[in-house]
């Protein structure tokens, strides 16, 4: 088993949610508060996509350089348009207190712009499976918001093994330790450059990542804890391996380039195995 991290990454910021003041023709502005250029969708414009073949829940749209912010209904997907895929993904994971069914439908954002996403919805293939970053059950309280975790934007090749072994793994926890606490959520990809593994640039138009990286933090103050892995994209990456990529907060944003919010103190501890499943739990 191998795989290669990268260090060398971009480093994204996570952007202000407030930005007052009116928009131009094209229903763009610039925030009082961030400076940051940003687009929302006309009402009547979504909906006209929204009849297109490329149908599904459109995102608010924020710009800065080539990354785009979308906000979804429930989470938020930084999305690099130089590899048409994300860079990054965001959610508060609350008490569990829904039960609307996953969608089984995938599809392309009609607001975002064709050259910042992959160029089909379809299924892929070599074993690897549409891998979402946010996934639907975290968001069972709105069906739309469900919907919307399909959207291709929230979407990338994940390994068969590593999407239905590590990665669940980390998303049972969340679903478990969300009724504990409230949650929030933070991951991202790891491009990497191993070209022996990108079969989807014909079909799909995006590579494929080395690796996947996640940190879930819960508690405030003297009581905040936080875990994180960085996983392999890779058929090792199953369930029984999970607790080999731990790594600290401080050593996951050494690799990845990012801040994450915890406190200093919650990140240098590298728990010595992952957060158990409580007993009783259901992960449904």
């Amino acid at each position: 088993m191998r795989y290669a991290i990268f260090s060398a990454l971009l480093s994204l910021s996570f952007f202000a949610q407030a930005h007052p003041g009116g928009t131009n023709a094209d229903g763009c502005h610039t925030s009082r508060k961030t400076g940051e250029y940003h687009c929302h969708i006309k009402k009547q414009d979504r909906e006209a996509k929204q009849n297109t073949k490329q149908s599904g829940p459109a995102a608010e749209i924020g710009h800065s350089g080539e990354i785009l912010k979308l906000d979804y209904e429930g989470f938020t997907v930084w999305l690099d348009c130089s590899k048409r895929g994300a860079v990054k993904f965001r959610y508060n994971a609350q008490h569990d207190t829904g039960s609307a069914k996953r969608d089984d439908k995938f599809f392309l954002d009609p607001a975002v712009p064709a050259e910042c996403q992959q160029t089909s919805a379809k299924a892929y293939d070599h074993n690897y499976d549409r891998g979402h970053l946010v996934p639907a059950n975290h968001l069972d309280t709105s069906a739309s918001a469900i919907k919307a975790t399909n959207t291709m934007t929230n979407i990338l090749p994940q390994a068969v093994n590593m999407n239905r072994g590590a990665w669940l793994l980390t998303e049972e926890i969340i679903e478990c330790y969300r009724d504990i606490d409230e949650l929030l959520v933070i991951g991202g990809v790891i491009w990497g450059d191993n070209p022996a593994d990108d079969y989807f640039i014909q079909s799909h138009g995006v590579k494929t990542p080395d690796a996947f990286w996640k940190v879930v933090i819960r508690g405030t103050v003297q009581n905040e804890r936080a875990i994180a892995w960085i996983m392999p994209n890779s058929q090792d990456a199953t369930k029984k391996n999970l607790d080999l990529y731990l790594v600290s907060v401080d050593e996951l944003e050494r690799v990845t380039g990012e801040k994450i919010p915890v406190t200093d103190y919650a990140k240098h501890e590298k728990p010595s195995q992952s957060w158990l499943i409580p007993r009783g739990c259901n992960k449904g």
